[in-house]
């Protein structure tokens, strides 16, 4: 079972040689079948979750310690965040960003995570809110500019690129690579 408590406090916490606070998150999306369709289709579905005060829409994200790799720490803050386990598939790169909390600069690195788990229990179950959405919707809700060029790159590195459909079908026909 998955401990239910979150890490706290900054005494483990990684800083970078300008002294911003590093931080490591992912983006977990899943591929699903269109519920009441025969045909093969499938959409890409995007994990969100609430910030702790309950609004917005971003993704997992947290402090890097220095007892942890860099993708143990996305593990660890899909977990605690959103209350999700998967596979840890590609890295997205890494962006500059201001704290909206405490206007300090962070150093963010992202990574894709294939959600293979949802839990039903998480550490941080009472104070977010965790949603599926497409693609569109997170481009349209999303307050962060570097969080949508993540997404935009993990679009871009899945095996079909196509936003919010995968049309099997259409590939076995056409042989074209979208």
């Amino acid at each position: 079972m998955v401990g239910l408590v979150s890490r706290q406090g900054r005494q483990l916490q990684r800083y970078n040689s300008n002294g911003y606070r590093l931080v490591v998150g992912c983006i977990p999306y899943r591929l699903k079948k269109e519920e009441g369709k025969i045909s093969d289709d499938e959409v890409l579905e995007i994990l969100v979750i609430t910030s702790q005060k309950g609004h917005g829409m971003m993704f997992p994200k947290g402090g890097w310690e220095i007892d942890e790799s860099m993708k143990q720490a996305a593990f660890r803050e899909a977990m605690e965040e959103a209350g999700v386990i998967g596979t840890i598939e590609c890295d997205l790169g890494k962006w500059l960003y201001r704290s909206k909390r405490n206007n300090n600069f962070h150093e963010g690195f992202m990574f894709g995570l294939n959600v293979t788990k949802e839990l039903l229990q998480w550490p941080e179950m009472d104070t977010r809110k965790r949603k599926w959405v497409t693609v569109e919707e997170v481009r349209a809700g999303c307050q962060h500019q570097w969080m949508t060029e993540a997404l935009e790159r993990l679009v871009a590195s899945l095996p079909v690129q196509v936003d919010i459909k995968v049309l099997k079908s259409f590939r076995k026909i056409d042989h074209v690579s979208m």
